[in-house]
């Protein structure tokens, strides 16, 4: 159901209660960020996914909003950024708060179902509006938009490096949880054996014994396949839930060492495993995110999940499809490395694919050239200080709710620190006029 207009409450209650205007400073970034944002515009456009009439009334779409932005800000959990609310008066304020409360809004799991009702067009409604700003405040110039950087990133899946004889063990105690719930006994859950098995294995791992390692990795892949028989012996009707685990049970028995499309995690079947050529990690388990910036001021204005390990120059055209999309413009430069070569655009924009080794090139690309590296820093902040190094929403919609979202709260990083700037001199001059001594009249 839709959310309900705030009332009024009686006199009473506003006696006791105190204005968050009386207690923050409006020059604070955040206070001033939350006044140029057209909170309107997600009301507008999530109202259709709301009900007009069945089950209870929604939360307040800016609430949902603001802490959706200020988790990405600032890199947060649910559960960080919902007490993070109650303490902080600016915080409330962003998310539309007149009084200052002192209990949480929501449960935290409130925040998971708000996701889900944000599809993709919700998310980069949530994009562009930071984009939208920072044009409003005269913070981003419309000419940024016609020059931009694209790049590709991994987005690694909170899962564990995976092992056969770890994904063995965990598929098996999967099964007999899922046969516990539903009443069915089995022979044998081969839990203690298990447990021995891998620590036996690991050790062999460990000590580079790896002769042996491979004999208890056999063993637990023979629990396995014992328990899952059982299980289809014994289960009669098989639910939807049961069928899925066992299929993927089946799946991680098939595979082999050199085939495609591996299971490298339980709860996570649709991780990939890519090698994007680094020293330090010769492989991440996650997926491909393209991502876009403008080449002189390194605004993000794309994130885009892609899945089934795509070659670069095949995101290059959805990539540029959510740049429109966002900014509202097409650009009419887009910088790439040599890993585009080969790409699927065919549209108007003209693509430079920067060769180092080339020499002959006009002096007015040269500079150019240089920039499409910028978009590199670009992908380090939005992985290390807004959520993308290690993804925890979970499937494949999470996949590109996160990346979306961390290109939110980099943006919104920019734009504070951007009015912090400008606001700065100001303050400071009218500090300084206001502390200097005034001439009396003689």
């Amino acid at each position: 159901m839709k959310p309900k207009k705030k009332r009024k409450g009686p006199v009473q209650s506003l006696l006791i209660k105190v204005f968050l205007k009386e207690i923050i400073s409006e020059d604070h970034p955040l206070a001033k960020l939350a006044d140029m944002v057209e909170w309107e515009v997600f009301e507008e456009k999530l109202s259709p996914t709301f009900s007009e009439e069945n089950g209870r009334p929604g939360l307040p779409v800016r609430l949902m909003v603001g802490l959706h932005y200020l988790k990405y800000t600032y890199s947060l959990s649910d559960e960080a950024v919902v007490e993070g609310w109650v303490e902080n008066p600016y915080w409330q304020y962003f998310c539309g708060g007149i009084f200052f409360e002192h209990r949480f809004p929501i449960d935290p799991s409130s925040m998971t179902r708000f996701r889900d009702r944000l599809k993709r067009a919700g998310l980069e409604e949530l994009l562009g509006e930071t984009i939208r700003t920072g044009l409003r405040g005269g913070f981003i110039k419309r000419n940024e938009l016609k020059r931009v950087n694209v790049d590709t990133t991994v987005q690694e899946k909170h899962v564990r490096y995976p092992t056969d004889a770890r994904l063995f063990d965990r598929c098996r105690e999967r099964l007999v949880e899922a046969a516990k719930e539903r009443g069915i006994e089995l022979r044998q859950t081969y839990s203690r054996k298990g447990k021995k098995a891998l620590r036996k294995q690991s050790g062999y791992a460990h000590a580079q014994q790896f002769k042996r390692a491979r004999r208890e990795s056999r063993i637990l892949k023979t629990y396995l396949g014992r328990v899952a028989r059982d299980i289809e012996r014994k289960a009669g009707v098989i639910d939807r839930e049961l069928k899925d685990l066992l299929d993927l049970t089946y799946r991680l028995l098939a595979q082999g060492k050199h085939d495609k499309n591996k299971l490298y995690s339980v709860h996570e079947p649709d991780v990939e495993c890519i090698s994007k050529g680094k020293i330090h990690k010769r492989y991440e388990f996650g997926c491909k995110v393209g991502i876009a910036s403008t080449a002189r001021e390194n605004w993000a204005v794309a994130s885009l999940a892609f899945h089934g390990n795509a070659y670069d120059g095949h995101t290059l055209k959805q990539t540029i499809e959510q740049v429109t999309r966002v900014t509202g413009a097409s650009p009419q430069q887009v910088a790439c490395d040599l890993g585009y070569r080969g790409h699927n655009y065919e549209g108007e924009c003209r693509v430079l694919i920067v060769n180092r080794y080339r020499k002959s090139i006009p002096a007015s690309l040269k500079r150019w050239w240089k920039r499409r590296s910028a978009v590199e820093p670009v992908i380090g902040h939005m992985k290390h200080e807004h959520g993308m190094e290690r993804n925890r929403l979970k499937g494949k919609a999470g996949d590109f709710v996160n990346a979306i979202l961390s290109a939110c709260g980099y943006n919104l990083r920019k734009l504070l620190r951007a009015i912090a700037r400008f606001f700065a001199p100001i303050f400071y001059w009218l500090l300084t006029l206001w502390e200097s001594p005034i001439p009396l009249p003689v």
